[in-house]
This record gives C-alpha cells, sequence and structure tokens, in this order.
C-alpha cells in the first residue's frame, strides 16, 4: 500500500501549495498597500502643514501691515560705534523724549503723533543740535518722518514683527553708528526711556489702540501662531463681527 499512488493527495498538496502561494500575494500586497498608504498620508500631512504655515505666514504678514499704520516708531541713529557718539545718542534720545511728551501732553492718537512730529522736525532738530553742541560733538542732527524697515523687537514680552513702519527717524552726523528706538504710539517710550520691559499701563494702551488680533500677535506671539494655525479666521471671526 506505501508504494502505491493516489491521485487525490497530490491535488490536495497542490492545493495547499497554490493557497500558500496566494496567501503570500496578499500579504505583499496589503505590505504595499500599507507602504503606498502611508506615503500618501505623510505627503498629504506634508502638503497641508506647509498649506498651513503659509497661510499663518500671510496672517502675520496681513496684521503686520495693519499695525504699522497703527502704531508710530522712534529711530535714534548714532554717528559711529564710538563710546562718545553712543553716549550722545541716549542723550539725545532723552531730550527728544521730554520734549515730545512737554509738548504733546495727554493721550493722542497715531495720526496725531505722526502729524505732530511732521510739523515740528525743525525744532526737534534744534533740540538735538543743542545737546550735540552742548557735549562737544562736532556733527548735526537731521529729522524726518518716514517708512523704515524694522526687525523683529522685543520689549520684554511684548514682540514686534519686523516689517516697514512710519517712524520719527533722527540721523545724527553720519548715522553709521548702531541706533536705538521705541514706540512712540501707543505711548511706549514714555514709561520707560530703557523700554526693556512694557508695563500693565502700556499693555492696557496697546489693547486700546489696536484690534483683537493684532495685540494677541504682539503680546502671545506663538500662541497666535499655533490657534491661527489650526482654527484660522475663526479665532477672531466673532470679536470682529462684535465690534463692528
Amino acid at each position: 500500500m506505501s508504494g502505491k499512488f493516489f491521485p487525490g493527495e497530490n491535488h490536495k498538496n497542490k492545493n495547499i501549495l497554490n493557497n500558500n502561494i496566494l496567501e503570500k500575494k496578499d500579504r505583499k500586497k496589503h505590505i504595499i498597500c500599507g507602504i503606498i498608504g502611508i506615503c500618501i498620508s505623510m505627503i498629504l500631512t506634508g502638503i497641508i502643514v506647509r498649506q498651513r504655515a503659509e497661510a499663518v505666514d500671510r496672517k502675520t504678514a496681513e496684521i503686520q501691515e495693519r499695525l504699522s499704520e497703527e502704531v508710530f516708531r522712534f529711530h535714534v541713529l548714532a554717528n559711529s560705534d564710538g563710546s562718545s557718539d553712543q553716549e550722545v545718542k541716549l542723550m539725545v534720545r532723552d531730550e527728544i523724549l521730554d520734549y515730545m511728551e512737554e509738548s504733546m501732553g495727554g493721550k493722542a492718537s497715531a495720526g496725531d503723533t505722526k502729524l505732530w512730529a511732521s510739523s515740528h522736525l525743525k525744532e526737534l532738530e534744534k533740540k538735538a543740535d543743542t545737546v550735540l553742541e552742548e557735549n562737544g560733538a562736532g556733527y548735526r542732527a537731521h529729522a524726518e518722518v518716514t517708512s523704515c524697515y524694522f526687525p523683529r523687537k522685543e520689549y520684554g514680552d511684548v514682540v514686534f514683527p519686523e516689517g516697514n513702519y512710519e517712524a520719527l527717524r533722527i540721523e545724527l552726523g553720519k548715522a553709521s553708528g548702531h541706533n536705538w528706538w521705541c514706540v512712540l504710539y501707543p505711548n511706549l517710550c514714555f514709561m520707560d526711556t530703557t523700554c526693556a520691559v512694557v508695563s500693565d499701563e502700556g499693555k492696557k494702551e496697546l489693547k486700546e489702540a489696536l484690534e483683537e488680533d493684532e495685540y494677541e500677535m504682539i503680546t502671545a506671539a506663538s500662541e497666535f501662531k499655533i490657534r491661527w494655525f489650526f482654527f484660522g479666521d475663526g479665532m477672531f471671526g466673532k470679536s470682529t463681527e462684535e465690534k463692528q
């Protein structure tokens, strides 16, 4: 009996072999499909992340542009990086800030501050020149209201994004030394001439002067970008409608 051939058993073995081959093919198909699915998911995720990041950048640029119309900055450029030139730069800064505070008084809008500065450039130059003369500087000051580029600037936990802003710009001599700047409106320069930290009073003025999204962007930049990345305009739509 052991030497006899049974056709049924051979057919059964073939079926088992074929089933094993099919199972292996199915497993390969599942693995390949899984890999393709993961790759597609990664590509789509990358595209979505890039699109959202670009949207955040566009929103940030848009708000910065609006912000530049609602703030007015102060810029003093020293003659050089020499110690005497840097010292007299700070003296000019203090003199100009004191003069503006005394002359303008009270609270003025960004437009009022710009208009006042534009119409008092000669007086501002004279104030600066007096300081320069008293300290033996052999050069003069030039004042103008202009739009100029400012890098990203931190005032404590308040961050103004880089971009072009209108500013009262005072150039001392060659104006090739390290410069100094602050924000004239809202009235932050008068809070603390070092402008190292914006006080609670300064933040209150900022909040009153700016839109909600503008204020959040400069006081909580990281949180602003994260929220806008995930929620977009939905974060601010309600408050904007309520204001209108």
